[in-house]
């Protein structure tokens, strides 16, 4: 069921809810629900105000679960992961109306949902039922856990899922760039046998046990020339002790990207450390010919927050302690600035978009034909607010810091230090996306995992704090209001937006499970990625569908890999073992469709650009990302214009005629073979019939030879069409004539001479198989029946007809007394 008018026009009744939580669902099929998923709370008749959609609303364990009134399918907009809920208010309306009607109208009881994802989404409840205070105590009990273990990730466990060891997966990749092969054990790393190098660099485990650093990973790629004392004795001049160390290192030209904290200077800013400014140095290996590389030290601060962090210890280095290097600062804001940042956008596209959370849409919100929330003067005000949020100079910031850093790196060869105030927010973002622009490797699917493993997972992003989870320990020192006001407060949270019709807002009841460490960097990197994706389509083999699904992934916090604020921290309580992973999620959604997959880039071309990109500064002008900022506010432009989209389905429909015409060509070529096969048959038949051919002619001439003999014998042969024959036989002693009867059939071959009273000479004769008798049919003939036989074994006539029938006749059968009445002449057997 759709609402047909506003929210007042549904039909309510009051139903009672219980107020405990959990309580069970039976009268819904909820075949969406994922394994371990548990129902805690539900309401009916519930309207998603953005779309004037009713239908059921639950509380999971996972997600605050929106279904359709009539079929109950799920309302993607509706359905949010309660990780990925930043806020949520209660808010009760009062709709102004007449003195008379001012206590018939009831209130309208709203439920704001605010989300890390970009959206914000309110739900309106029926008057006089406690559905809407049900669903509130499911929320704050759910998204406000009292430890870790009571998320859902570890509620369903590894399920299908299972995830290797990411310690494994890290060597495997500190390998892969030393040159060494990918063989990488459980084994190395519990026998210490993974410090291999090569001739600059080599793996360290002086970090095994997470005692030098604890943010760190357990194995570090430091110079060959330094020793793992002097990497303990520089840790101490960093703040957090995270010391310069290789994360990146060019496989030809030994250039490398290095990452660390701020140097502790002091206040007065005259503090040294030898071994910091020796590993620092050792950074910098000889070019050919001898030459000294050239060192760039790359500060992501501000300058004045470089000076600003020198009041608490912190600051930045002096290029006159580092030899041959340079200082760079890049001007990238802090978390704070971030996360303020993007709350100002999430409430532009709110506030713009179609479906916007007051139900309203952007077009017809002042009463008139208007754009973005105003009339048409406003179009450039409404532009001003997008550049106001600061979201894409924030992002254009980062993008120009990678590409100057991947520049220097690919074209002078020079090695960069890049750092912040700890090491693990503005130098992750950096970093990683400067190695994306410098290595091929990275912009693969592999590649990709591997790079956000290494230098956002292994080497300590927060994220825990970042994208605001519970800690590890389950305290929960979390304010029920962040500091900011934005997406807060009232209904109306613009002040260029009204909302539908003439009333008022209560004071809203507000919860947020987020703390002042909230801030979406990982998000922003991820936005920065889909600006390169944007500006070289072809280099990239993941497309921006797999960068958006990522997000959903970590934000929803369903698997185990994002958890935590460090890798000791995931290690030590046995979270890879405990949940599920992400990437094997991934990798399982990409082995339905294969190559087809939505995460696979239609147009990726590795040869296209198997070199670095290096972006010039004029084409780093970011933009909204339509696939994931759009999606929720304005989700048909969100989706319009997507050639891949339109490419990938004309590419599914060429692999279909692909596969028919495999088909018809593998039916084709059976249908050849068995042509083939029967015309070989025919050929067969054709020589076997030529056979038959020859065996009747042979055997037609064995019977005119036959004949011959006998009718040379004064006989005449007669053949009749059943296969019998009659032989009359004339004697010049005998004048009767007489008859002798020969049949070629088995069932006559034991008849006997039969004579009657008028002297008639009737003689039966057998024709037999060769096969029946071995002998020599000639001579038994000769032996046993042909009176011209002689004494010696010889013949008196050698060239009778039945001397030239081979071993067609074997013997015959007769009546030697008859034969002997018969007057033979030797004149019939002289040649004519």
């Amino acid at each position: 069921m759709e609402a047909t008018g506003l929210w007042d026009a549904l039909e309510w009744t009051i139903e009672p809810v219980s107020r405990s939580v959990p309580r069970a669902v039976s009268h819904l099929n909820l075949d969406c629900l994922l394994e371990a998923e548990q129902v805690q709370a539900e309401g009916h008749g519930v309207v998603l105000i953005n779309t004037d959609q009713a239908g059921t609303l639950i509380v999971t364990n996972f997600r605050l679960l929106f279904l359709s009134e009539g079929t109950q399918k799920v309302i993607p907009l509706g359905t949010i992961p309660l990780a990925t809920i930043e806020k949520f208010n209660k808010i009760v309306v009062k709709n102004q109306s007449t003195p008379r009607q001012s206590d018939k109208t009831p209130s309208r009881r709203l439920l704001q949902v605010i989300g890390k994802d970009m959206r914000i989404i309110v739900f309106g409840f029926r008057p006089k039922t406690r559905q809407r205070h049900a669903v509130f105590d499911a929320l704050v009990t759910c998204t406000k856990p009292a430890s870790l273990w009571d998320l859902y990730a570890f509620v369903s466990g590894p399920s299908k899922y299972s995830n290797t060891n990411p310690k494994v997966r890290l060597l495997n990749e500190y390998f892969r760039l030393l040159g060494k092969g990918s063989c990488a054990s459980m084994d190395m790393i519990e026998d210490g046998s993974f410090t291999v190098s090569n001739d600059l660099w080599r793996i360290s485990s002086v970090n095994s046990s997470y005692s030098l650093c604890q943010t760190y990973p357990f194995a570090l790629i430091v110079p060959k020339s330094i020793t793992d004392e002097e990497v303990i004795q520089a840790s101490s001049f960093r703040a957090r002790c995270r010391l310069p160390v290789v994360t990146w290192c060019h496989p030809r030209t030994g250039a490398v990207l290095a990452r660390s904290s701020q140097p502790l200077v002091g206040i007065m800013m005259n503090m040294r450390s030898n071994t910091d400014e020796k590993l620092v140095a050792a950074l910098c290996s000889e070019l050919t010919g001898g030459k000294r590389r050239k060192l760039y030290i790359a500060d992501a601060r501000p300058r004045k927050n470089a000076l600003a962090n020198g009041a608490m210890g912190g600051g930045s280095e002096s290029s006159s302690n580092y030899f041959q290097s340079e200082i760079v600062f890049f001007g990238v804001d802090n978390i704070h600035a971030m996360r303020d940042s993007f709350a100002r956008l999430r409430d532009y596209l709110d506030t713009h978009g179609t479906a916007s959370s007051d139900g309203m849409s952007s077009f017809l919100r002042h009463g008139g034909w208007t754009w973005g929330g105003g009339n048409l003067s406003s179009m450039s005000a409404s532009v001003s607010t997008l550049g106001d949020s600061g979201w894409l100079i924030h992002v254009q910031s980062v993008l120009a810091g990678s590409a100057w850093i991947a520049a220097h790196v690919a074209l002078e060869s020079a090695s960069v230090l890049v750092h912040c105030s700890d090491g693990w927010d503005r130098t992750t973002q950096l970093v990683s996306l400067a190695i994306l622009l410098l290595d091929p490797y990275y912009r693969t699917l592999n590649g990709f995992q591997a790079l956000v493993e290494k230098d956002w997972l292994a080497f300590g992003h927060p994220f825990a704090d970042r994208v605001g989870m519970p800690a590890i320990t389950g305290s929960t020192n979390i304010p029920s209001e962040l500091p900011r006001q934005s997406s807060t407060g009232s209904f109306q949270s613009s002040p260029n937006r009204q909302t539908a019709g003439s009333f008022s807002s209560q004071a809203p009841t507000s919860h947020a499970q987020t703390s002042n460490n909230y801030s979406p960097i990982f998000l922003q990197w991820v936005d920065c990625v889909s600006q390169l994706m944007r500006m070289y389509p072809f280099a990239f083999e993941f497309s921006s569908v797999f960068l958006v699904d990522l997000l959903d992934c970590v934000l929803s916090s369903r698997f185990g890999n994002f958890f935590c604020n460090s890798e000791k921290e995931r290690q030590h309580w046995g979270v890879p073992e405990a949940c599920g992973c992400m990437w094997a999620y991934l990798a399982d959604l990409r082995s339905s469709d294969g190559s087809s997959h939505v995460h696979y880039n239609y147009f990726y071309d590795p040869l296209k650009h198997n070199d670095p990109l290096l972006p010039p500064a004029a084409a780093l002008a970011p933009t909204l990302w339509p696939q994931f900022h759009l999606r929720w506010a304005c989700p048909t432009e969100a989706q319009a214009g997507e050639l891949e989209a339109q490419f990938r389905k004309m590419d599914v429909k060429f692999s279909e005629l692909q596969k028919a015409k495999e088909v018809a060509e593998k039916k084709a070529k059976e249908i050849t073979t068995l042509m083939e096969t029967l015309s070989a048959d025919v050929r067969h038949e054709k020589q076997v019939s030529s056979s038959a051919m020859k065996l009747v002619k042979r055997a037609n001439k064995e019977s005119d030879a036959m004949k011959r003999a006998i009718q040379s014998l004064g006989c005449k042969v007669h053949f009749s069409s059943s296969g019998d024959c009659t032989v009359d036989i004339e004697s010049s002693v005998i004048e009767a004539p007489q008859k002798l009867l020969c049949s070629s059939s088995k069932r006559q071959s034991d008849s006997s001479l039969q004579n009657d009273d008028k002297s008639d000479l009737s003689v039966s004769i057998t024709v037999m198989a060769d096969h029946v008798d071995s002998g020599n049919p000639i001579g038994r003939v000769c032996e046993t029946l042909c009176p011209l036989s002689m004494r010696d074994g010889g013949c008196r006539w050698p060239d009778a007809g039945c001397a030239q029938l081979g071993n067609q006749f074997v013997g015959l059968k007769a009546n030697f007394e008859a034969f002997d009445h018969l007057s033979i002449y030797d004149s019939y057997f002289q040649p004519k």
